[in-house]
């Protein structure tokens, strides 16, 4: 493994770095081992052909069809990825613990929504083992041939981005095996990289708030969180509340204007509901918010359970407000004592 560049973000918990290397990741040395193996697929499609890192796995005793029949997450629905169980064979050169499989044609064009990579690692944040680091190829660029260009600049803003708002992984390696691939990556890594290297300072300012309250909700629920927008502005007419009305881009790997939104806003309310959960752009908007909660000391995520869902665990770990179903004495009694 030959460190080729790297990407620095420094954080009040410790640096984080994007690497670039040329190497084998079938072959890691101990000292290169990581957590996640990233690899990426046509959708339900696991062939081990050869020159493709699946290939290379399965002569090395992983079979990516095998993992895939007891995947222990399937998070494609929303974020084009599943997650293996645990890798219990001991085999000399496969250092890592589990893999991550990107199916990014199931969603959209795999530039654009490579940034389910790093959402879909959001479940495992409070769970253990926790993810600390990961390594993968520049995926889709093999036989979904996309072009090395096209992948390497929105898998780096996404990347760089989530680990700036928190994403607690501290290393994070892309790994090219053909050598003259390497080396283009490097020239282009190195141009890349440029617009990424800003002080701490900058990275998290000290700020005002512009909003007390970001609403976070299914436009399919636009009714019932009109009434509950409503009720804030009656109870409280000061309120500054952020609410969207437009449908963003569901096929983005890094949504700075979702980020920008939810960056000025004090508190967050997620109202959960079967379609919030089946919603990318929600889900993408709870993320980002639990990452801010999770360096709060006072909190960000304000859950508001509005109609019953079958919630994800981690999301189940943030104390909501349950005013099931759509119930309108509760809500008024939110609307009463939410702020205060």
């Amino acid at each position: 493994m030959k460190l080729l560049d790297r990407i620095v973000i420094p954080s009040e918990s410790g640096d984080r770095t994007v690497e670039l290397y040329h190497g084998d990741l079938t072959d890691m040395p101990p000292q290169h081992s990581v957590d996640v193996l990233v690899v990426s697929a046509f959708p339900d499609t696991y062939g081990a052909s050869a020159g493709t890192l699946i290939g290379a796995l399965k002569k090395k005793g992983i079979s990516v069809k095998n993992l895939a029949k007891s995947k222990a997450s399937d998070m494609r629905e929303q974020f084009s990825c599943w997650m293996s169980g645990d890798i219990v064979d001991d085999i000399e050169g496969i250092a890592f613990k589990r893999i991550l499989c990107f199916e990014p044609l199931a969603k959209g064009n795999p530039s654009e929504v490579v940034g389910d990579i790093f959402q879909s690692l959001m479940p495992f944040i409070y769970a253990k083992p926790k993810i600390k680091s990961i390594a993968m190829p520049l995926v889709a660029t093999g036989k979904q041939k996309i072009p090395l260009d096209q992948m390497l600049e929105p898998l780096l803003d996404a990347a760089v981005n989530w680990l700036r708002l928190g994403l607690p992984v501290k290393t994070i390696k892309i790994v090219e095996f053909n050598e003259l691939k390497a080396a283009e990556l490097k020239g282009a890594f190195s141009v890349l990289k440029k617009k990424f290297l800003l002080p701490l300072a900058e990275v998290k300012p000290a700020k005002k708030f512009a909003y007390d309250f970001f609403i976070s909700y299914s436009h399919e629920d636009k009714r019932e969180v009109d009434a509950l927008f409503n009720g804030l502005k009656k109870q409280h007419p000061e309120l500054k509340i952020w609410i969207d009305q437009k449908i963003l881009n569901t096929g983005a790997a890094w949504q700075q204007e979702i980020y920008e939104a939810l960056d000025n806003c004090e508190k967050v309310i997620a109202v959960y509901s079967p379609t919030y959960l089946t919603s990318k752009v929600c889900k993408e908007e709870y993320n980002i918010a639990m990452l801010r909660h999770r360096d709060s000391d006072e909190g960000v995520l304000v859950p508001l359970y509005l109609y019953s869902a079958n919630l994800p665990s981690y999301m189940q770990l943030i104390q909501f407000l349950d005013c099931r179903e759509f119930d309108l004495d509760k809500i008024e009694a939110v609307c009463k004592t939410i702020y205060s």
